[in-house]
């Protein structure tokens, strides 16, 4: 079964994806017409993100975690321990995307029922120092779902804690990231599909 969840709302190559916005660009006379964009789906034609692996451990912390990519699927999964930063996450190549066109990600995932974050990270900063956007979401214990995350849920923060701003530019993407970090101690496994910019209406 495949479920399709709409988040609330609150307040392969760079190139390929940078042709991809273009050609949709010119075929579209309004935000709202534009397609969805695929960004990645692991089968082998769309982009190769890079992602990589960063942990709690860079700050003392203990938790695990790691993925692999397998048959149309990224598989990240590992454990979190609460005695410590207690998250894990995955993390893409420098980015140049402009989706300021869109209303926010979509992603397809088969998880295990605990919330996850997805983070962007663009040219901002706070006291010279670069920040994230995140917007939490909540899976459905093995079941596939479809997610859709509203750019205007992703909210500015620095290493966790929440700053006032500025606002996120989805004109200047520079790096996603997925996250395991719902406070809680466990075993943590998602297995994400695929990841598109979607705009409302599609």
């Amino acid at each position: 079964m495949i479920s399709k969840i709409y988040q609330p709302q609150a307040s392969a190559n760079v190139l390929y994806v940078s042709l991809l916005l273009i050609s949709q660009s010119i075929l579209a006379t309004e935000p709202e017409e534009l397609e969805s964009l695929l960004l990645t789906d692991f089968i082998g034609v769309s982009p190769n993100l890079g992602w990589y692996v960063q942990n709690d451990n860079v700050m003392g912390g203990k938790s695990e975690g790691g993925f692999q990519v397998s048959t149309s699927e990224l598989i990240f999964s590992g454990n979190t321990n609460t005695n410590g930063g207690g998250f894990s996450s995955i993390r893409t190549k420098p980015l140049e995307l402009d989706l300021s066109g869109y209303s926010g990600i979509r992603v397809k995932v088969k998880a295990d029922g605990r919330r996850y974050t997805w983070s962007i990270q663009t040219d901002a900063r706070w006291s010279s120092r670069k920040i994230n956007y995140w917007a939490d979401f909540n899976t459905t214990a093995n079941e596939i779902s479809i997610i859709d995350i509203p750019f205007d849920s992703f909210l500015p923060q620095f290493r966790g804690f929440k700053l006032d701003g500025p606002e996120l530019d989805t004109g200047q993407i520079e790096e996603f990231a997925l996250y395991q970090y719902d406070k809680t101690d466990g075993p943590f496994e998602l297995r994400l599909l695929s990841v598109e910019a979607y705009s409302d209406g599609h």
